[in-house]
């Protein structure tokens, strides 16, 4: 039987693949922004800048967008060596689309695709001319050169619809991507990161998409439901009959567009002591915005609750931008067995 050996957890915010000079760059669509998400409550820069008394002014210094940008691309490092020598045989990746694949036509809270393969697209010139500031240069960085086909475990996959759906998770399953808002039916840049940022565009081993919907009105499933199926997951995992390691990875998080470093501590403490009831606590008004991307975190991390690995932070970088404290907790974390 299949068993699920280990799981990671990582950031794919775009100052990830942003030259530290260039943090500020978002700051642009920051400081326009009238709906900036904070503890349950949505306020303007200026109203949010006043409320957290421009503490962040000090973040601010190029030298120290140098320094965190270099923790940061250290610990994706690490992740790629922790999956290079894991000796998986499949990863189950789960994330968020932006609607870059789905749109308000079909949303489900939870999708497993099952095809064989799955194309991952380069993005083409005008695709990144129409993006925000500050987007393009990271996005280019979660997509191929070329045209490239992804295998996928088409087998796996089937089963875990088939399980979770015993389970009580009517959930969603795609053999076939939709156009999408590229035309192309690819693989988005939830997956694209770990694909190329995390394993450089070499990937190991067949994978298994999962999409979360975390950010979009009025269906995004709550964090306990998020952690039910996780849990769901690593039952359906270990009841497929094939005698293989699978890996399970959550992309996405931590707490942004503001950063919130008391919701991330308490998301990653979580995780180190194996206890659900913070995580399954949080409450919607909370996982909003690209905090609603915990919930990648916490189908992963359930999952490897479920298959008792243990937990540990690899690094957590809070990267600010502006000085009203907005930009990205990054947070980076695996789980694998524990030695007795």
């Amino acid at each position: 039987m299949a068993s699920l050996t280990m799981a990671f957890a990582t950031s794919h915010a775009p100052q990830l693949g942003t030259p530290p000079e260039n943090w500020d760059a978002r700051a642009v669509a920051d400081k326009k922004n009238e709906r900036l998400a904070f503890r349950g409550q949505t306020y303007s820069f200026g109203e949010l800048k006043s409320l957290r008394d421009a503490a962040f002014a000090d973040e601010l210094e190029v030298e120290t967008f140098r320094e965190k940008h270099a923790r940061c691309r250290s610990a994706i490092d690490e992740l790629e060596e922790f999956v290079r020598s894991s000796d998986v045989d499949v990863l189950v990746i789960v994330s968020s689309d932006h609607k870059e694949t789905f749109n308000d036509e079909h949303l489900a809270p939870f999708v497993v695709y099952w095809g064989d393969t799955v194309q991952h697209e380069p993005l083409t010139q005008e695709d990144l001319d129409s993006m925000a500031p500050g987007l393009s240069v990271a996005e280019a960085k979660n997509v191929p050169d070329v045209s490239t086909t992804r295998q996928c475990h088409s087998d796996l996959a089937l089963h875990l619809i088939e399980s979770v759906q015993a389970q009580g998770f009517d959930i969603a399953a795609s053999q076939q991507l939709p156009a999408g808002k590229f035309g192309d039916h690819a693989i988005p840049h939830g997956w694209g990161f770990i694909m190329q940022q995390v394993l450089k565009g070499d990937v190991p081993v067949p994978i298994v998409p999962i999409f979360v919907n975390t950010f979009w009105h009025p269906n995004p499933p709550t964090a306990a439901r998020s952690y039910d199926f996780g849990t769901a997951l690593e039952a359906a995992i270990k009841s497929f009959p094939e005698d293989i390691r699978v890996g399970i990875v959550g992309s996405g998080g931590l707490s942004h567009f503001v950063v919130d470093e008391e919701l991330d501590r308490t998301v990653l403490d979580a995780f180190i002591a194996g206890e659900p009831q913070p995580l399954r606590a949080l409450e919607n008004d909370v996982l909003v915005a690209g905090s609603s991307e915990i919930r990648n975190w916490i189908v992963a991390g359930a999952a490897a609750n479920a298959a008792a690995l243990g937990a540990e932070v690899v690094d957590y970088v809070p990267a600010y931008r502006t000085d009203a404290g907005t930009g990205c907790g990054m947070g980076f974390m695996t789980w694998k067995a524990t030695t007795q």
